[in-house]
């Protein structure tokens, strides 16, 4: 708050809908943007705000949505039966000092901004009751605001309530609504269910504080899309596009080559060097770490890692919980999995599989290959087809391979085993015995020719 009470701020967000619309039986805030609930991204916003408790309302699938966030440092606030937004924040009141600002958020709205909750603030500070408003294309379904002849708000219309003049108007009520504590649960004991649905509104405070005398304020949000309910899947989508999209152009902001802005997905936090580039339809989960050149192909997963300047991620590759070194060449169509270390200068080429382990400064493996639970050092060359067998039936089992290592196409290092420095193993091998330094190792069975032999032939119909 611009006041600096932001401290004092309660903040109350309504999750206790169903969400019918949805077709679903995931409770309508459990839907994900951006890779997580939409109730999530509604919760970082009022973090930002600083605020001294966040208090969230759940109702229907509140096991549910209580599971999802285990670790939410947040006043959970059971509403058993739905009775309504004003019944709602009346039981999320209870408690809160009288002279508290309290802000009410909407646990479907998850991509209103701080900026334009700090505009609703501000005046909250000055002693008003203020409402977030907007004018969408489309106010179907929404509740109208009703002003004066001089343009001041005096009443907040439900679309089920309203006469054919009312549904007429364009601005809407957003749900989004501040004031301080004691006036509001002043205002909310007031409230009747006398309305179309028979339940206790919160908007139906605006009248009452017309008529009291009290200042309200509304304040137009600058952009409908940014305070819209999600109802549908339709609408989910859209949000979607729009949160995306968001990220798209901050990235851009910061310098980062992004070729298409409309397909990339970012589902997380991204650090960014200085030119990195992202291609198209590129998904970037968790906390990524792209350092300076780092060029990313079209149709590649990041999640949870990091990659070292001058990386280029050929197409279609996954990165999961990986640290990729410098100078790195990665695909196109590889594969790098949980708890993988790659040092400077690493080609893992196509169709190339690398799991928990660690690959040394100058080694290559550049087609159709699976290192998993192994060691290996410094330029080191694993031939096309070579596999480590690191699983028993009941137990994993590691490979070390050393430095400066040539092993053949198509080689099956059964662990656990070492090859040690400088060793070379043929191809076709199978490796079930550690192969010493500077020698030639393999395994082969005497090739023969049957001369004596026809193919068969499929017998005539």
């Amino acid at each position: 708050m611009a006041d600096g009470s932001a401290k004092s701020l309660y903040v109350i967000v309504l999750a206790a809908g169903q969400g019918k619309r949805m077709h679903s039986d995931l409770p309508k805030v459990l839907h994900h943007i951006a890779g997580e609930p939409m109730l999530a991204q509604v919760l970082k916003t009022a973090r930002r705000l600083e605020p001294a408790e966040i208090r969230v309302v759940f109702g229907y699938g509140g096991d549910q949505v209580q599971a999802a966030f285990p670790d939410e440092s947040v006043e959970w606030v059971r509403q058993s039966k739905q009775e309504g937004t004003g019944h709602a924040v009346a039981l999320a009141l209870e408690g809160v000092p009288d002279a508290a600002p309290v802000l009410v958020l909407m646990g479907d709205t998850p991509l209103v901004r701080r900026r334009t909750l700090d505009r609703v603030l501000a005046h909250v500070a000055a002693g008003e009751l203020t409402v977030l408003t907007a004018e969408p294309d489309d106010p179907s379904g929404l509740g109208r605001i009703v002003r004066d002849s001089t343009g001041h708000i005096k009443a907040i219309v439900e679309e089920c309530d309203a006469d054919k003049d009312q549904r007429a108007i364009g601005e809407v009520n957003t749900g989004i609504m501040g004031s301080d504590a004691g006036r509001m649960r002043a205002w909310l004991a007031r409230v009747n269910t006398k309305n179309a649905q028979g339940e206790f509104y919160l908007t139906d405070i605006i009248a009452l504080a017309v008529k009291d005398g009290a200042r309200v304020h509304a304040v137009q949000a600058t952009d409908a899309l940014e305070v819209a309910g999600i109802n549908n899947k339709l609408q989910l989508a859209a949000a979607e596009r729009i949160h995306q999209r968001r990220q798209a152009e901050a990235l851009c902001e910061r310098g980062v080559t992004v070729i298409d802005p409309d397909r990339l997905d970012v589902r997380g936090t991204v650090q960014t060097g200085r030119d990195v580039t992202l291609d198209i339809n590129v998904v970037l989960a968790g906390e990524v770490v792209l350092n300076d050149g780092v060029h990313v192909g079209p149709g590649t997963v990041i999640r949870n890692s990091t990659l070292g300047a001058g990386t280029q991620v050929q197409p279609y590759c996954v990165i999961d919980g990986a640290s990729i070194g410098r100078n790195c060449r990665i695909g196109p169509y590889a594969r790098i999995r949980p708890e993988t270390h790659l040092g400077e200068n690493v080609h893992v080429g196509n169709f190339v599989e690398v799991k928990k382990s660690t690959v040394g400064e100058g080694s290559k493996m550049n087609h159709l290959s699976y290192i998993g639970d192994a060691t290996v050092g410094k330029d080191t060359n694993i031939g096309a087809g070579t596999i480590t067998c690191n699983y028993d039936g009941a137990n994993k089992h590691r490979a070390v391979i050393g430095d400066d290592v040539f092993i053949g196409s198509g080689t099956q290092l059964v662990a656990p085993v070492t090859i040690e420095d400088g060793a070379t193993i043929g191809a076709g091998s199978t490796i079930t015995r550690d192969a010493p330094a500077g020698k030639l190792s393999m395994s082969r069975s005497e090739q023969i020719t049957v001369s004596n032999w026809d193919r068969p032939k499929k017998e005539p119909e």
